[in-house]
């Protein structure tokens, strides 16, 4: 499989006009932490996107970058536990590289959740498809851009 990750979430954003505002450090963002010093910001702000098997699927939950899935609170809401989903099946079910997976340019059966987690923060800044990229969006731009099914409640 080819990987056209950062062209497909740069087109998927394109929508909005919004493809110029990816910010594209010359380090790597791969990790809250990473993302967090090349942006300059609280690692709390990094919106994470956290890749969970699915059925046949993947399920993406996009989270503060300081909070962690709660595993009764995931079961509860989505019927069965969280499975990070690995490496090779993060490309193929994502579109991504881990690093670099976002909740832009999903192939279809892909859903993603916003968590609640993030609510306190006006901006956040999620990936955009590879480990050197973000952006900074409002939460209602995130929940429009990424196609968002809702808000969820599956973090501590």
């Amino acid at each position: 499989m080819r990987v056209l990750s950062r062209e497909t979430a740069h087109a998927h954003l394109a929508k909005w006009g919004r493809e110029g505002d990816i910010i594209i450090p010359e380090v790597s963002t791969a990790t809250v932490e990473l993302a967090a010093l090349a942006i300059g910001v609280e690692p709390a702000r990094i919106a994470k996107t956290l890749s969970v098997y699915h059925e046949e699927t993947a399920l993406l939950v996009v989270a503060a970058g300081d909070a962690k899935l709660d595993n009764r609170k995931f079961k509860d809401r989505f019927g069965h536990k969280p499975r990070m989903l690995n490496a090779d099946d993060a490309l193929r079910l994502t579109g991504h590289n881990v690093g670099g997976v976002c909740p832009f340019g999903l192939p279809d059966g892909a859903e993603v959740y916003l968590d609640v987690s993030m609510r306190r923060f006006e901006t956040v800044f999620p990936a955009c498809g590879t480990a050197n990229s973000a952006i900074e969006l409002t939460l209602p731009e995130l929940e429009e851009y990424s196609l968002s099914k809702g808000w969820v409640d599956v973090c501590k």
